[in-house]
C-alpha cells in the first residue's frame, strides 16, 4: 500500500498563501498543511481550515523569519534588538552552535506557539517546523515533549533523498546542508519512534529554494515507494506579492499547478495511490 501526504507549509503566512492551500485541496492533491501561529494571516487560516474539516492542520513551529509570541524580554536570546526572531536558519544556527540560544526560551516560545493553535480549535494532526529547525539537538527533544503533552501523534521527518533535487541544481553548499539535514532526520526519527510518534517512512520537498515542478512531482509518484510518504510544498497565488510580503522569491504559482496537476491526478489513480493526512499513516 501507498499512502501520500501532500503538506503545504507555511499556511497562516499571507492570505494568498492561504487562499492557494484551500484551493489545492478542494480541487488538486494537497491534504495537509501546517499553521504558523505567530503569522500575519493566522486568524484567516484558522477560518478557512475549519471551514473544509478534511484538511489535516499541523504546527509549523517557528523560530525564524516571524515575530515571536512571547513578549521579547521573556526570550532575549532568540530575538534582535528589534525584537525580531532571526531572519535566517543560518543566523540562528550560528548562535545556537555557539550556545547563544536559551533552549528554556524555545520551549517557552514553542509551547505558546502550540497551544494558540490548540486555542483555535482545530484538530492538530502533526508537528514541523520553519526551515526543519525542529531537528536541531535539544529542540526535537522540546519539540517531542510539547506535542506529547497536547497529544499530538505525529512529527515530520524531512529526509530527503540524497540524490533528490526537484529538477533544480544543487551546490556543493546545499549538498553539505543535506547531509546534514539527513543526519539529524535519522536521529530525530529515532527519538519521535522511540516515544510512540508516527513518522511518514519517506520525504520529498525542495529544502534549498525553487519550487516542486509539475514533472518532478509526477516523477516521484511513478517511483513512490511502499509505505507512507510527505511531500512539501509551498503553494501561492502571486509570486510578486508573495515575494514582496515574505522575502522570499519562490515559485508559489509553479507548486500551486503542481498540486492541481491532471496528469498526478491520473497517476494516483493508476498507482493507486492513496492521498492522505498525518492521522491516516500508522
Amino acid at each position: 500500500m501507498r499512502k501520500l501526504i501532500v503538506n503545504a507549509d507555511d499556511f497562516g503566512r499571507h492570505v494568498l498563501i492561504n487562499d492557494a492551500v484551500i484551493q489545492g485541496h478542494v480541487e488538486g492533491c494537497i491534504t495537509s498543511a501546517t499553521l504558523m501561529p505567530s503569522a500575519a494571516a493566522f486568524d484567516d487560516a484558522v477560518t478557512k481550515a475549519a471551514a473544509h474539516p478534511s484538511l489535516g492542520v499541523g504546527v509549523h513551529l517557528t523560530l525564524i523569519g516571524e515575530k515571536p509570541l512571547l513578549p521579547p524580554e521573556q526570550i532575549p536570546s532568540l530575538v534582535d534588538e528589534n525584537g525580531q526572531l532571526a531572519e535566517k536558519y543560518p543566523q540562528f544556527m550560528a548562535r545556537f552552535f555557539k550556545g547563544a540560544v536559551s533552549l528554556k526560551e524555545v520551549r517557552a516560545e514553542l509551547a505558546a506557539q502550540i497551544q494558540k493553535v490548540v486555542d483555535s480549535g482545530l484538530r492538530i494532526t502533526h508537528i514541523d517546523s520553519h526551515q526543519h529547525l525542529h531537528l536541531l539537538p535539544g529542540i526535537i527533544d522540546i519539540a517531542l515533549e510539547l506535542a506529547a503533552a497536547h497529544q499530538i501523534k505525529a512529527v515530520r521527518i524531512p529526509s530527503v533523498p540524497l540524490g533528490f533535487t526537484g529538477g533544480y541544481s544543487c551546490t556543493p553548499g546545499q549538498f553539505v546542508g543535506r547531509s546534514g539535514l539527513i543526519f539529524l532526520a535519522a536521529l530525530a526519527r529515532r527519538k519521535a519512534r522511540q516515544r510512540g510518534f508516527r513518522t511518514p517512512d519517506h520525504f520529498f520537498g525542495i529544502v534549498a529554494g525553487g519550487g516542486l515542478r509539475e514533472e518532478s512531482f509526477l516523477e516521484i509518484l511513478r517511483k513512490l515507494p511502499a509505505g507512507s510518504t510527505e511531500i512539501m510544498i509551498h503553494p501561492g497565488t502571486d509570486n510578486q506579492a508573495l515575494a514582496a510580503a515574505c522575502g522570499w522569491a519562490h515559485q508559489f504559482e509553479e507548486e500551486l499547478q503542481t498540486a492541481l496537476s491532471s496528469q498526478a491526478k491520473a497517476l494516483l489513480k493508476e498507482r493507486s495511490i492513496t492521498l492522505a493526512s498525518f492521522r491516516d499513516i500508522p
